[in-house]
């Protein structure tokens, strides 16, 4: 869908386009400053709608942390069923969005909303980072090590509440994760040897690893056993739960992912699993790991861990047990 675009690369001063499917754009304003560009939005995860726009909120500013920035400013992006919700449940999701990014430093200065058929929220964020220490999803280097920083499973516990089969203590730990903004991002920016870093979301874990893997023309290896996964997902995991969208992405790159022969259908749906407002996954070498991973606890990442690591050979991710 994207073949037919001109190439992003022919204007020098966009330092980051799409052609790597990396996190958010930057243009480069001058030799101190890069302007972060980006936008994502979706339809309700969650019932509640004040925790639907603190989740879409969250989401969308992690692009920003990913590349390495802070955002600065928000538009809302919404679309709204207006004869079929109340004026209160609309408000509800702007004021959710607002909270979050409050919680970010960052005001909402305007946006634009529509009448649509189902529930539509998300922003485009605005943000600033020094153009030397932008954090791509394609610079990482073979012997790096990754490190994720948060626990996989959201996509699961969607299942589960789709089913209306998720129990309070599983709606919490989802709220909890997908509310928890990677503003460790920026913090990563400035440490030394942080050479690729980016954000686990719709395209699942190993769909992201694949995304760096091809960018930086590197293999890499994910130990099964290293994953963090969130308590109560790996619970519905093991009973079956999935998602439609992990179906999917397995069908999207699935010839590009190695797994063991006998490996547990649950353990796989976990590999692709859709993450809305996922971790950070960071390649570094390994002397810098465990200060990676210490900045990641410090700041109440309390599920990053060291996952696996990159290697010379062809764009590949294989897993194993």
């Amino acid at each position: 869908m994207l073949s037919q675009l001109p190439a992003s690369a022919a204007n020098p001063a966009l330092l980051v386009g799409y052609e790597t499917g990396d996190d958010a754009a930057v243009y480069k304003v001058n030799d101190e400053q890069g302007v972060i560009a980006t936008t994502d939005f979706f339809m309700p995860i969650v019932d509640d709608p004040f925790d639907f726009g603190r989740i879409a909120a969250a989401n969308a500013l992690s692009d920003v942390y990913a590349v390495g920035g802070k955002p600065i400013m928000a538009l809302a992006i919404a679309g709204f069923p207006v004869n079929d919700m109340t004026q209160d449940q609309i408000q509800q999701v702007l004021a959710g969005g607002a909270s979050m990014c409050a919680e970010a430093g960052v005001p909402i200065a305007g946006g634009h909303t529509i009448d649509a058929p189902e529930p539509i929220y998300g922003l485009a964020v605005v943000g600033l980072v020094h153009p030397d220490k932008i954090k791509r999803n394609s610079d990482a280097k073979a012997g790096d090590v990754l490190i994720l920083g948060k626990g996989l499973g959201v996509g699961i516990l969607g299942a589960a509440m789709n089913k209306d089969e998720l129990d309070p203590d599983g709606y919490k730990e989802m709220v909890d994760t997908t509310t928890k903004l990677n503003s460790i991002g920026a913090d990563l920016a400035e440490m030394a040897g942080v050479n690729a870093v980016t954000d686990v979301t719709g395209f699942g874990l190993v769909g992201h690893l694949f995304e760096l893997c091809e960018g930086a023309g590197l293999a890499a290896t994910l130990d099964w056993d290293k994953l963090p996964i969130l308590p109560h997902a790996l619970e519905y995991a093991k009973k079956g739960y999935n998602t439609g969208a992990a179906n999917r992405n397995w069908a999207s790159f699935g010839d590009d992912v190695s797994v063991p022969d006998d490996m547990d259908q649950w353990k796989r749906n976990l590999l692709t699993d859709p993450q809305t407002s996922g971790g950070l996954m960071v390649s570094c070498p390994p002397d810098r790991a465990d200060a990676v991973v210490k900045l990641f606890h410090d700041q109440g990442y309390g599920h990053a861990t060291i996952i696996g690591d990159m290697n010379a050979g062809a764009p590949h991710v294989t897993v194993r047990e």
